[in-house]
């Protein structure tokens, strides 16, 4: 189990549902603090920025190795520079989120994707931080958000088990005593099948860490699913409304999706209960009436016991039903009326 400022986050809590806004701001301040206000009202735990600006996250040039490939579904030969300038969220928007989110009740912290990012969100007190899938392989980021002493979660899109284990140890070794790593497929959006969550077990047992998904893929069914393999975290892209279009709008969850996934998640975690085979406390009504062998005529003493005068009825309370083959022809000792539990004293 880690803590996120001040919340339990592991197997023991409902899953912690991170709703990450990303650019779907579409470069309106209002806009993103709505987006603040609908994740608050959809039950969302936290809010998550990413914190970068296009020269911090890759340079202005335009040859091939900068361009997004053609067959991309979103962003199809885009430049990157002039995607990340289109998509980041301005610094001087941080505090305002922030403190919106804050006066919402939900946790509010980001990615950040070079050291500047580190030292100015240290400024903004933030009380956690993500490493972001393509960042994994950048340990020295790492080890530097780790040096903070704040809990990390670390996507894991396209990373492999060798560069897992060096990221999670290069946090480790740099001071983070609280880390959450994030089973993730980093395409956007995602196909489910591409999913793989019955990896969560091994994640865990790889990383010893607390695990959850980033899900890009439509819709809520691929989260579900991962709290029953164990995911503790959800991140999800959220949006205001996908038709407003958005760098993210088509594999994002809008307001009642959220808000479904929040009652969802914690009812998927509610039903895992234990491992045990037997009747649930809840069912003890439902023991009162399962089947048994009842007379269903009066009968006199001497009369034999048929299958016109003793069935297998509910409630329980009878001799157990596979007894019938017993009782049958059997002769009744006494006058008994109808409605009366068969028993081995009656015959």
């Amino acid at each position: 189990m880690i803590s996120i400022a001040g919340r339990s986050v592991g197997s023991g809590h409902a899953p912690f549902v991170i709703a990450e806004m990303s650019g779907n701001h579409n470069g309106d301040l209002d806009r993103a603090l709505a987006i603040v206000d609908a994740v608050a009202r959809a039950g969302a735990h936290a809010l998550k920025l990413q914190t970068y600006r296009a020269d911090t996250i890759t340079v202005d040039a335009d040859g091939p190795a900068f361009r997004i490939g053609e067959d991309h579904e979103l962003w199809g030969g885009d430049n990157l520079y002039r995607l990340y300038e289109r998509a980041h969220t301005p610094w001087e928007w941080h505090r305002p989120i922030f403190e919106r989110a804050r006066e919402r009740g939900l946790v509010a912290f980001s990615s950040p994707f070079d050291p500047t990012a580190v030292e100015f969100l240290e400024s903004l007190d933030v009380p956690a931080y993500k490493i972001a899938s393509s960042e994994v392989v950048d340990l020295p980021l790492i080890r530097l958000v780790a040096a903070t002493g704040r809990p990390l979660i670390i996507s894991t899109g396209m990373a492999t088990a060798g560069e897992i284990h060096a990221a999670v140890e290069a946090a480790r070794e740099a001071g983070c005593a609280e880390l959450a790593v994030l089973s993730c497929t980093a395409s956007y959006p995602a196909s489910p099948a591409d999913s793989n969550l019955r990896s969560l077990p091994l994640l865990a047992g790889l990383t010893g860490a607390v695990v959850g998904v980033s899900d890009h893929t439509p819709g809520i069914g691929a989260a579900l699913a991962a709290v029953a393999l164990g995911a503790c975290l959800i991140e999800k892209h959220v949006t205001l409304d996908r038709n407003d279009g958005g760098v993210d709008s088509a594999f994002s969850l809008e307001p009642a999706e959220l808000a479904t996934l929040v009652v969802e998640s914690e009812r998927a975690w509610q039903s895992l209960g234990s491992a045990r085979i037997g009747p649930r406390p809840g069912e003890r009504e439902g023991l009162r009436f399962r089947r048994s062998l009842y007379v269903v005529a009066d009968v006199r003493a001497g009369e034999k016991v048929s299958e016109r005068n003793v069935r297998s009825i509910r409630p329980a309370g009878g001799l157990h039903p596979d007894a019938l083959s017993d009782v049958l022809g059997r002769v009744f000792t006494r006058d008994v009326p109808l409605g009366t539990p068969m028993s081995w004293d009656l015959v």
